[in-house]
């Protein structure tokens, strides 16, 4: 089975750092949708519904998760990470600037 999954994590690692953002961004949905149908009332889904729900929109989620984190490996994670950081920091410039006009 070792080989099995090593094969696997080459061939994810192999894909495109588009793919790996893209699968990574679907853990979001799912995360969202494992929690949300817990707020339905009973009348339209049972406590057993629910549970069966939860643990498999919740293991999609770390599924996603997992995946693409794979797919994007350490570098990159830290693209990931440095994009974010830019745009936060553009955000805040903008904020700022907006904020001495008032």
């Amino acid at each position: 089975m070792g080989k099995k999954l090593k094969h696997i994590k080459l061939w994810l690692q192999g894909l495109s750092f588009r793919t790996g953002v893209i699968v990574l961004a679907l853990c979001i949905p799912f995360y969202i949708l494992s929690f949300a149908q817990m707020a339905l009332p009973a009348k339209y889904l049972s406590v057993e519904t629910k549970g069966i729900l939860w643990v498999i929109l919740f293991g999609m989620a770390k599924t996603c998760q997992y995946g693409g984190l794979t797919i994007l490996g350490v570098e990159g994670y830290k693209r990931v990470k440095a994009w974010l950081k830019v745009n936060k920091e553009k955000q805040v410039d903008k904020d700022n600037s907006n904020s001495d006009k008032c």
